[in-house]
């Protein structure tokens, strides 16, 4: 697994790329933390709640405004792991599922402890942040795929039942590897979801997204984005479920106005495939980011991982300064996804002056260490 004809990084392709990074994952945070006061509640106790439009607004969840679930969590460890494994492409000991499986163990680690352990010196400074030791909900399927240190495989894979949008949720980064190929994007992105979901709809919508995600981080339009999903998810075994449903919502954008009840049939029950075809819909139809959102979050469906997975099409497809200003600023975790963000970007662009063969940064190795 490598990456090929990477980008000519000039300064503008740096800062666009940058922008994209910082709009992927502050646009999934914003809008898991939008979803989550409503995640639990159908239309109608929405509507009861916050009027007959429904939620048009950031609302108290988990004790504030703005709060973020274990989406947004393990979405952060995500990018951890994806760096940390291009720092250890140096070793010579470069596979990318294990870094994130280590990544992901790192979060379970969280939902486990009070607070950071300093004696793990190879932890990282993410795993530090003790904002993120706060436990928002994590499904049975994410505690149980990484309760113990065996890491699920497309082979062996991990709750081979599960068609939960968890895994999905997580992997807008992969998506963020612009100078991988699309097909290599998918594989990470499916290897690395049959670690907690191992059906094949759960990890297929897994990879779609982030290869859609990959397609707009590279400039391409959403609609051609899933088109070329579609294509790299053809020849993939069990992928009809998945294929279905994003023609379903590419069908749905000709079908007039949006409507709560048009986003609840494509969400369906639940499912990955679901949520996935409605957070392609939403971002297609809402006429700006924040319409975009307030459609995944207003329906019968589960609100929180619609919205984060519609964010973060939003974000790659738009960069950061479309985001609304109003919801970052209350944002739950801003400052450490803003400095994740821009090391990922850093990375991508500079690893070479940062852990080369002619450079090395302390400081850089001492935030992401190789061990």
């Amino acid at each position: 697994m490598g990456a090929t004809g990477g980008p000519v990084w000039g300064r503008t392709e740096q800062q666009d790329f940058r922008s994209r990074v910082r709009g992927t994952l502050l646009g999934a945070a914003v809008g898991d933390a939008l979803g989550a006061p409503v995640d639990a509640l159908g239309l109608t106790e929405i509507q009861e709640r916050h009027g007959a439009e429904g939620l048009l607004d950031l609302a108290p969840g988990y004790g504030r405004r703005g709060a973020v679930t274990h989406l947004t969590q393990l979405t952060l460890f995500s990018v951890d792991g994806l760096i940390r494994a291009q720092v250890r492409r140096d070793t010579g000991a470069w596979h990318p599922p294990t870094d994130l499986h280590r990544a992901y163990l790192r979060w379970a680690a969280t939902q486990r402890d009070w607070g950071p352990d300093e004696r793990r010196k190879d932890d990282g400074w993410l795993a530090r942040e003790e904002w993120l030791y706060a436990r928002r909900d994590a499904t049975r399927s994410l505690l149980l795929g990484l309760g113990d240190e065996t890491m699920g495989t497309l082979e062996a894979p991990k709750n081979t039942a599960e068609l939960g949008p968890e895994a999905a949720a997580r992997s807008a980064p992969f998506g963020l590897l612009v100078g991988w190929e699309p097909q290599l994007v998918v594989q990470l992105a499916v290897e690395c979801a049959a670690q907690t979901h191992g059906h094949p709809v759960a990890y297929l919508s897994a990879g779609a997204y982030a290869v859609i995600v990959h397609g707009l981080a590279c400039g391409e339009s959403l609609d051609g984005a899933v088109q070329r999903a579609l294509a790299l998810l053809a020849v993939r075994p069990g992928h009809e479920p998945v294929s279905d449903a994003l023609q379903h919502a590419l069908g749905a954008v000709r079908q007039g106005m949006p409507t709560p009840a048009r986003v609840a049939e494509l969400a369906a029950d639940g499912s990955a495939d679901g949520l996935l075809a409605a957070s392609v819909y939403c971002a297609l139809v809402g006429e700006d980011v924040r319409q975009g959102l307030c459609l995944a979050v207003n329906h019968d469906g589960p609100s929180a991982a619609t919205a984060s997975l519609t964010g973060g099409l939003l974000g790659a497809l738009h960069g950061e300064t479309a985001l609304p200003p109003a919801w970052l600023a209350e944002l739950e975790g801003r400052p450490t996804i803003l400095e994740l963000a821009d090391d990922f970007a850093m990375e991508m662009t500079q690893g070479p002056a940062l852990h080369g063969p002619g450079a090395s940064a302390p400081g850089w190795l001492a935030r992401y260490p190789r061990a």
